[in-house]
C-alpha cells in the first residue's frame, strides 16, 4: 500500500452484538474495495477475517481480525469486532485505539445488550460512528424499527441519510436523500450498481424523509443553522459538511442500510466512511504520562513529532511466531529500528514492520501517525504497552481490563501436558489479557477464569492445537473455611516412652474466636519458666500446622486467638517436637469444644438482564440463597445488584444465558465469608469424608 497522508487514513472499528453481521459487512468492504477477488461467507468457513479454526467451527468472530483497504483515495484500518458476550471484552481493547466506528444494527433483531456495550465504550473513548442497518434483504427486516431501537436503547439520535429501495427478499438498493438519486444493484453480489431516478412510488417518502434529514443536519454548527433558518434548505456541499461536523461532536448518528451478504449499500457506506468519519488529525491528540516525571503530556499525530504508540492486541502466528499490533499515534516508525517500551523501561529491536490482511501479514518499510501495524519477536512487550522514542518517553493508558465472570479447574490429561501447561497458558494471557490462571493454595488445584463457558472452552481448544497440551475443565471446589464460635481452655500432653530418651511436651491453652479477617494470635502467657522459652514457639508451629488441614471438613481454621497459659516439661525428655505435637493435639482437643462451623465464599455480583427477565432472574437469584441489595434502571435492561454464595453460582454464566435467550452479563468478586448453613454443612462434611478426609479429633 502506497504511504498516505495522515487526513487521509481511517482507523475503523466494526463493532456490534454478535451475528449482526460484523464480518459479513467486512468482507464486502475488502471486496469492493479489490482487496479480495471473491466474497467468503462465514457459513461456509470461507471469511477473511474469520480464519481460526475455532471460529469456522463456530461460525462466529472469537477474535479481533485486522485487515485495510483504498477506497477514493484514503487508507481504511478495518477491525472486525467479536460481538458475543464471552469474546467482547476484545473489542474493548481494540476501541481504545479507533478514531471512529460503524455500528451495525440489525433489521431483525435491533439493539442487543452487546450493542449497548459497545456503544457504551464508543461513549467512554469518545468515537464518531455511523450506522448501517444490515440484513434488509431477510424476512421481516424493518429500517425504520432498528433506527427506533437505536434511539430507544441507546438514547442516539438518528438520522437516516438513506432509505432502502425495497424490501426483504425483494430489496434492490439504496435511495440516496442527500443526492435524490436511487442506486439499484446486480443481484449476483457483486456490489454494481446503477443509479436510477427515484421511483414514483418512493418520491413522496424520500422527499419527507430528506426535509427531516436536512432540518437535523442544520443543528451540527450555528452558521448552518442560520444559513437553514435564511433559506429554507441547504445545498448538497453544505448537508454533507454538517454530517461530518455532527458526526465528530456526536450531535446525531448519520444512518445508512444494505445487506452484507448480497453486498447492496456497501459502496455508499465505504463513501460515508470517508467523508462524515474522522481522519487521526481530526481527534485530539494523544494523551499520556512521561514515565519519569509523572506529568501529562501530548503528542500531535504528526510526523514530526516523536515516535509513540499503543499496544492493543498479540497474537502468535505458526511461522511468524509472537506478532504485536498497535497503533502509532505519532512520528514515524522505520524497519529494522530500536524503540523504547517505557512500560517495561526495555528497548525492543524492529525489524520488519506488516500491515496485517487477516490472517496474512505484508511487509512495509514505514508506518506514520494513525497507521496500526505489527511487528514479529519482541522480547519484553505485551498488550497494553506503550511502545517510543527513548528520547522522549511517554506511557499511554490501555483499555482497562474487564473481570473474568467464570473460573473452571484444569486438569493435565497426563504428565507430559502437566510440565507444558504453565508455558502454555502464559503465552494464552499473552493473547487474552482477559484470561486469568492460579494455583489455589488451599485446593491446590490450578484455575483458568475467563469471560464464559465458549471461552474457556476455546482456550482449551487453543491449548492443544497451538502447544500441543490437552487438558480437562472441572467445576472448581469451593474454598470454604472453618472457624469457632465459642471458648476453651484444654491441655494437649504428648509423652512417649519406648526406652532410652523419651518424649515429653505438655501444654494449657485458652482458644476462643477472633473477629471476621482478623486471622490467627498467638499470646505467650507463661510465667515462672513452666515450659522453657525454646519450646513455646514449637507450640505455635504445632497449632498452626494443625489448623491448616482443619476440623469438620478438611478447610483450614482461621480467625481465631490462642493463649499459651501453663504448661509443664522433662529436663531429659522434652524437645521442640515434643511440644509440636502437644501444641497439635491441644488444638485438636480445642476445636471439638469450641462450636466449630464451616465458613463460605460470598461473591459479589452485578447482572444486567432485558426488562422482561428482572423477574425470572431475581427469583433464581433468590433460589441461590442470594440476597438483592439494588436495582438500578437501565435503557430497556436493568442491573441487578446482589451477594450470593459462591456454590450456587459456579455455573452461573450458562444459566442467566439460558434465561435470558444470551442477552444476559454479568460479573463477579469476592467479597466476604459467612456460615455455611446447618444442613448444608453436613452435606460438605459427608463428602469430605467420603473423599477420604477424616476429622481430626484429638485421640
Amino acid at each position: 500500500m502506497a504511504k498516505y497522508d495522515t487526513s487521509k487514513i481511517r482507523n475503523l472499528g466494526i463493532v456490534a452484538h454478535g451475528g449482526a453481521g460484523k464480518t459479513s459487512l467486512s468482507e464486502a468492504i475488502l471486496f469492493d474495495a479489490g482487496m479480495i477477488d471473491r466474497l467468503g461467507r462465514v457459513d461456509d468457513g470461507t471469511s477473511t477475517m474469520d480464519y481460526e479454526p475455532e471460529e469456522i467451527k463456530r461460525k462466529i468472530s472469537i477474535s479481533s481480525s485486522l485487515d485495510h483497504c483504498e477506497w477514493d483515495g484514503h487508507s481504511i484500518h478495518i477491525v472486525d469486532t467479536p460481538g458475543y458476550g464471552d469474546f467482547i471484552a476484545d473489542s474493548r481493547a481494540c476501541m481504545r485505539t479507533l478514531d471512529c466506528a460503524v455500528v451495525i444494527l440489525s433489521a431483525i433483531s435491533g439493539v442487543k445488550v452487546q450493542t449497548e456495550e459497545v456503544w457504551n465504550w464508543a461513549n467512554e473513548f469518545e468515537i464518531p460512528r455511523i450506522a448501517f442497518v444490515n440484513k434488509m434483504d431477510r424476512e421481516r427486516a424493518s429500517f425504520f424499527r432498528a433506527i427506533d431501537d437505536m434511539e430507544k436503547a441507546l438514547k442516539a439520535r438518528g438520522v437516516a441519510i438513506q432509505i432502502p429501495l425495497g424490501a426483504e427478499e425483494n430489496l434492490e438498493g439504496v435511495i440516496d436523500l442527500i443526492k435524490m438519486k436511487a442506486y439499484r444493484f446486480n443481484k449476483d453480489q457483486s456490489g454494481k450498481f446503477s443509479e436510477i431516478e427515484i421511483p414514483a412510488e418512493y418520491l413522496d417518502e424520500a422527499k419527507r424523509l430528506r426535509e427531516l434529514m436536512v432540518e437535523t443536519v442544520a443543528e451540527a454548527y450555528d452558521a448552518l443553522t442560520e444559513k437553514y433558518l435564511e433559506a429554507g434548505e441547504l445545498t448538497e456541499e453544505e448537508i454533507i459538511d454538517g454530517l461530518r461536523v455532527g458526526t465528530m461532536r456526536n450531535t446525531f448518528t448519520a444512518v445508512l442500510c444494505g445487506s452484507a451478504t448480497q453486498n447492496i449499500g456497501v459502496p455508499q457506506l465505504l463513501d460515508a466512511i470517508c467523508a462524515y468519519l474522522p481522519s487521526p488529525l481530526d481527534r485530539t491528540k494523544a494523551v499520556g504520562k512521561n514515565p519519569k516525571t509523572e506529568a501529562l503530556e501530548e503528542r500531535a499525530p504528526d510526523e514530526s513529532e516523536p515516535f509513540s504508540a499503543l499496544v492493543f492486541k498479540t497474537t502468535s502466528d505458526p511461522y511468524t511466531g509472537k506478532i504485536t499490533i498497535f497503533r502509532v499515534y505519532s512520528g514515524v516508525l522505520n524497519s529494522d529500528s530500536t524503540v523504547y517500551n517505557s512500560t517495561k523501561g526495555v528497548e525492543e529491536r524492529i525489524g520488519q514492520i506488516y500491515e496485517l490482511e487477516g490472517k496474512k501479514q505484508k511487509s512495509i518499510k514505514q508506518a506514520v501517525a494513525g497507521d496500526i501495524v505489527a511487528v514479529a519477536k519482541l522480547k519484553e512487550t505485551i498488550t497494553g504497552d506503550t511502545l517510543c522514542d527513548a528520547n522522549k518517553p511517554i506511557v499511554y493508558e490501555p483499555a482497562p481490563l474487564l473481570k473474568p465472570c467464570i473460573s473452571y479447574a484444569i486438569e493435565p490429561k497426563t504428565k507430559a501436558d502437566e510440565d507444558k501447561i504453565h508455558g502454555a497458558l502464559h503465552k494464552m494471557i499473552e493473547e487474552e489479557p482477559m484470561l486469568e490462571s492460579h494455583r489455589d493454595t488451599q485446593t491446590k488445584e490450578f484455575i483458568i477464569s475467563g469471560m464464559g463457558q465458549v471461552h474457556l472452552d476455546v482456550i482449551v481448544e487453543k491449548l492443544k492445537r497451538k502447544f500441543n497440551v490437552e487438558v480437562l475443565l472441572k467445576t472448581p471446589k469451593v474454598a470454604y473455611l472453618e472457624t469457632i464460635r465459642g471458648n476453651a481452655r484444654v491441655q494437649g500432653k504428648y509423652k512417649k516412652q519406648s526406652g532410652g530418651r523419651g518424649q515429653y511436651g505438655d501444654c494449657w491453652i485458652e482458644m476462643g474466636p477472633q473477629p471476621r479477617g482478623e486471622g490467627y494470635l498467638f499470646e505467650d502467657k507463661i510465667v515462672g519458666g513452666v515450659i522453657p522459652r525454646q519450646y513455646i514457639p514449637a507450640v505455635d508451629k504445632g497449632i498452626q500446622e494443625a489448623c491448616v488441614d482443619g476440623y469438620l471438613a478438611g478447610y483450614p481454621v482461621v480467625d481465631f486467638k490462642v493463649a499459651l497459659v501453663d504448661g509443664s516439661f522433662h529436663t531429659v525428655d522434652s524437645s521442640e517436637m515434643a511440644f509440636k505435637v502437644a501444641g497439635s493435639m491441644a488444638f485438636k482437643k480445642a476445636m471439638e469444644l469450641c462450636k466449630p462451623v464451616i465458613l463460605e465464599p460470598i461473591m459479589n455480583m452485578k447482572v444486567t438482564v432485558p426488562d422482561e427477565n428482572m423477574g425470572d432472574v431475581i427469583g433464581d437469584i433468590n433460589s441461590r440463597r442470594g440476597k438483592v441489595v439494588g436495582v438500578e434502571p437501565k435503557a430497556n435492561s436493568q442491573i441487578i445488584r446482589c451477594v450470593v454464595p459462591m456454590s450456587e453460582v459456579l455455573a452461573y454464566s450458562n444459566d442467566l444465558r439460558s434465561m435470558t435467550s444470551d442477552r444476559g452479563m454479568f460479573t463477579m468478586e469476592f467479597s466476604h465469608y459467612e456460615d455455611l448453613p446447618t444442613h448444608l454443612s453436613q452435606k460438605v462434611i459427608a463428602e469430605a469424608e467420603a473423599n477420604g478426609f477424616h476429622s481430626k479429633k484429638a485421640d
